[in-house]
């Protein structure tokens, strides 16, 4: 009975390495992925822009003014800078 265990646990500790594995691989993955996020970053200030020009709030705006001027400065398209008034 001892050798079908130890069989047992030998396919558990491969499944869970490879598990481990896979996860860490997606991490990684992740973490390239949003290395680059200019284009995420563009689309969350084209909807916060959208936010803005429906509540006209003056501290929304600096706070956009404040994303749109690192995005510009990070990425090779630029983004038009608002006019708070």
């Amino acid at each position: 009975m001892f050798p079908q265990w130890k069989l047992i646990f030998q396919r558990i500790r491969i499944k869970n390495l490879t598990i481990i594995l896979f996860g860490a691989l997606f991490v990684v993955l992740v973490i390239g992925f949003m290395g680059d996020s200019c284009s995420v970053d563009n689309f969350i200030i084209s909807n916060e822009i959208s936010s803005y020009e429906k509540s006209l709030d003056p501290e929304l705006c600096e706070n956009i003014l404040e994303k749109i001027d690192f995005y510009n400065d990070m990425c090779a398209s630029q983004i038009e800078i608002l006019d708070c008034g």
